[in-house]
This record gives C-alpha cells, structure tokens and sequence, in this order.
C-alpha cells in the first residue's frame, strides 16, 4: 500500500505504534508529534489510510488533533462496530496479554470512556472491507460476511462517504490490488471506483 500509495503521487507516512502496551487515548499522543512535524511539511492535504485497529486509532487520533488541512480517510477492515472475536476472547489472560489495553477497547459493547474516545466523524471517510478468511476457528463465531477477524456490518460507520466489499482477507487488505487501487480513488475523488 505504502509503495503504491507513493507511486500515485502521496507522500507517506508509515507509522508503527505500541498497540500491545497501550489503550487507544495514549496511542493517539504517541503518535501525534511525527504526525504533526509530517502534517506541517506538507503543502496539500493531509490523508490517513489505515489498517484495522488503526482506522479506530486515527478516529481518536481526528477526535483530539485535527490538522488544519485534513483530507480524506482510508478505513480498511476497521472493526468500527468492535470485534465479535475480541468479545469472545477479552477475558482470557493469553489475548489480554498480548493485544494489552487497546486489545480491550475492540470489543461491541465499548464503556463510556472508550465511546467518548470515539465521537461521530465529520470528514470524509471511506470504508473498505473483505469477505474472505483464512482463519477457519475465528471464522466460526463471526456474522458473514467477514475477513476472519471484522464481519463487514461492524466495519460500517455513521457518517462514512462510501463502503465497498473487497474479496479478500483482514491480513491482505493492505496487499490486494483492489483494495490498492480503491483506497487511491477514494483519495482522489472521495469515492470507490464503481462505488
């Protein structure tokens, strides 16, 4: 996505982030000061494409330090509804352990804090999803469609501009063509091609 994301002309930004050590609110502080010095150096607007959790964490990241030249984003396979796998697995020790505080604030049913943390969106978002899985345990307890890990109705998103359903899986969405090739026309036109 990065490579073809610049390809296309955008300059990027791949930012990791520690989303097994921390909650969603202190994530979006870690990542605002290379964010911030990226969003200034730019003379266009300034675009976010993410992945997973990261289209939760750019919707807090958007909630508390907006650029002035805020652009379009790229949701793809964003549990925006929360994750019926992380509701069944959020109270074994091994998945609080490894996906930490952030792993607990992807669950259906969010607490008042974390909801807060995620206010209706105001700019222009679109939402791309997949219906393929390669995991067949997490895929038995999931609403089709699905991508293995987010059922396509939990993607969706009050306020979204476009949704669109790609025939891949969660790990691919970044990798497949189609999803490549939509994410850059939303960016472009603020909708998916044939959308």
């Amino acid at each position: 996505m990065e490579l073809a994301l610049g390809d296309a002309g955008f300059a990027t930004l791949n930012l990791d982030y520690d989303s097994r050590r921390k909650g969603l609110d202190a994530l979006a502080e870690d990542i605002h000061p290379p964010l911030d010095r990226f969003a200034q150096n730019l003379t266009g607007p300034v675009h976010f494409v993410c992945h997973s959790m990261g289209g939760l964490l750019a919707r807090v990241y958007l909630a508390r330090h907006r650029p002035v030249r805020l652009g379009r984003v790229v949701m793809l396979g964003t549990p925006n509804g929360g994750s019926e796998i992380a509701d069944r697995l959020k109270n074994l020790a091994a998945y609080r352990a490894y996906f930490g505080p952030a792993g607990q604030q992807l669950v259906t049913r969010r607490d008042a804090a974390t909801s807060a943390l995620l206010p209706t969106i105001d700019y222009e978002a679109g939402i791309i999803a997949g219906n393929r899985s390669v995991y067949p345990i997490t895929s038995m307890g999931l609403p089709r469609p699905h991508d293995g890990r987010v059922s396509v109705a939990n993607t969706r998103l009050d306020g979204m501009a476009d949704h669109i359903v790609i025939r891949t899986s969660h790990p691919w969405l970044v990798r497949n063509t189609d999803a490549i090739a939509q994410t850059i026309a939303f960016l472009r036109d603020g909708k998916f091609a044939n959308g």
